[in-house]
């Protein structure tokens, strides 16, 4: 036997059964889809299912705002007045047991209630408890779902996020926005459907960030998120090299091309596939995104509105005025990753860089989205990996003290994209240690998000190793209560 011709047969197959089964699929969904009377897949998207969405979006894009390192819920969103009264007393080991705490701080003789030092105002019609720290997003409360209830079983930063953003603490599993880039495709052909960018704060370095946040898993690679690059240029080669025109690079492509499908005749590899695209996209790209980093034509009244720092590459400020031109043009799923909230120390220091860096940024985003009709169809995620500790890691004092992780609740907050504005989901109890009331969990999350992009999460799937795969896994209940 001709190992060669084996695989090019068994490969031949297996595209025939593929593609067979993506035609009934296809069919089976767009019987469903004119039964129950919604409309057929928008006739000006690019790639994606032919029988998604499931059902009318409220959302069409979504702009994930990930603040890396576990921000505080106790000083930026879940306020507990009444641990100013036990400050220094030791948390109840009925509360905090010691197996629950870290290495990182399970040897301290001491477990001192630290309450925050920031002041906590009423913000909007309803009154939305919101830290001082965040004194611009505050302004916006009535566009805010504040959901206090997270919680995860992940207590390093590694398996947290990786479980919030692909559905599993293991890696190897599709990230969210590779999910949505294979189901739905994109609405342009110049940019990919889901862009990654990374900022640091003015403080301590962040927790180091992998591509498998922002990869395809075993979804083929054409899914996977492009990382913006935070210095120079934002993706390599995207300008051509001196003595090198466009009439020049476009022959090279189609040699290349042509050279490709000839391997891709010869073995059938999918991959190969996924080259030739990626090969055209980075050709469409060396036009569009010179096009999409200038922002000369906005206005000074918007770049002021998002800081001084929006002029400067690789900061956050940045990232959020980018992330709203992405949106403009077609991108699907963008998502921002800011690093250095993994405050075990000096926390009241360093959480105010992290709130200067992002506070005005992000309340920018949201006016700006607003002002151009974008929000009711843009979903915005706010929120970390998991929260802190109420006990003091390291020596408590009146103005200074760290906290270790905590993922038993933590806080998020949602916006726009057809969710319910000017709330709170979820409560914790008195020490913000446990959840009491309407937890959620990270398929919770994701399973909503989908939703909002018409996407029923149990049905979106993938086979892979003798079973289907799903972002939420075998869990996750769409939150209808925080829905407009």
């Amino acid at each position: 036997m001709n190992p060669l011709s084996e695989y090019h047969r068994q490969m031949t197959r297996r595209h025939f059964l593929g593609k067979a089964g993506l035609g009934v699929a296809a069919l089976a969904g767009l019987l469903e889809q004119e039964a129950a009377g919604r409309t057929t897949p928008d006739s000006t998207r690019v790639g994606g299912l032919d029988h998604l969405p499931h059902f009318r979006p409220r959302a069409k894009r979504v702009i994930y705002l990930f603040q890396s390192g576990g921000p505080s819920q106790l000083d930026l969103l879940d306020d507990k007045p009444m641990l100013r009264k036990r400050f220094g007393e030791e948390v109840p080991k009925s509360v905090y047991p010691d197996d629950r705490k870290t290495t990182m701080s399970n040897a301290q003789s001491s477990f001192a209630t630290a309450p925050s030092i920031f002041k906590f105002r009423r913000c909007g019609e309803a009154g939305l408890p919101i830290s001082e720290l965040l004194a611009e997003t505050g302004k916006l409360a009535d566009e805010l779902c504040i959901v206090n209830s997270m919680h995860t079983t992940a207590i390093n930063h590694d398996p947290a996020i990786t479980m919030l953003l692909t559905g599993s603490q293991i890696p190897g599993r599709p990230s969210a926005g590779a999910w949505l880039s294979y189901g739905l495709g994109s609405e342009t052909t110049d940019l990919p459907a889901f862009v990654a960018m990374s900022s640091r704060g003015s403080g301590k370095a962040g927790q180091p960030l992998y591509d498998r946040l922002w990869g395809s898993g075993f979804l083929p690679s054409v899914y996977q998120g492009i990382k913006f690059r935070n210095q120079g240029a934002p993706v390599l080669d995207i300008y051509d090299p001196a003595g090198v025109d466009r009439q020049t690079r476009r022959k090279m492509l189609d040699y290349l091309s042509q050279l490709n499908t000839l391997k891709f005749e010869e073995v059938g590899d999918r991959e190969i596939e996924t080259r030739i695209a990626q090969y055209e996209l980075a050709g469409r790209m060396q036009a569009s995104v010179p096009e999409l980093l200038d922002f000369n034509r906005e206005s000074r009244h918007v770049l002021a509105s998002y800081g001084p720092d929006v002029g400067r590459q690789g900061t956050y400020a940045y990232n959020c005025l980018l992330a709203r031109r992405l949106a403009e043009r077609g991108v699907r799923f963008i998502q921002l990753f800011h690093q250095g909230w993994d405050q075990h120390g000096s926390l009241p220091k360093q959480i105010r860089l992290q709130a200067r860096d992002t506070d005005q940024a992000t309340a920018a985003l949201l006016r700006d989205l607003r002002s151009r009709g974008m929000l009711e169809d843009t979903l915005i995620v706010w929120g970390g990996e998991f929260g802190r500790t109420v006990y003091s890691q390291g020596k408590l004092t009146s103005e200074n003290y760290g906290r270790d992780h905590h993922g038993h609740c933590f806080s998020i907050w949602l916006a726009g994209g057809g969710i319910r504005g000017g709330i709170r989901y979820g409560k914790t109890d008195d020490y913000s240690v446990n959840v009491v009331e309407d937890g959620m969990e990270a398929h919770d999350l994701n399973a909503t998000i989908l939703h909002q992009m018409g996407i029923d999460h149990e049905r979106l799937v993938y086979p892979f190793q003798g079973r289907d795969f799903r972002l939420t896994d075998v869990h996750g209940r769409v939150v209808h209560e925080i829905l407009a």
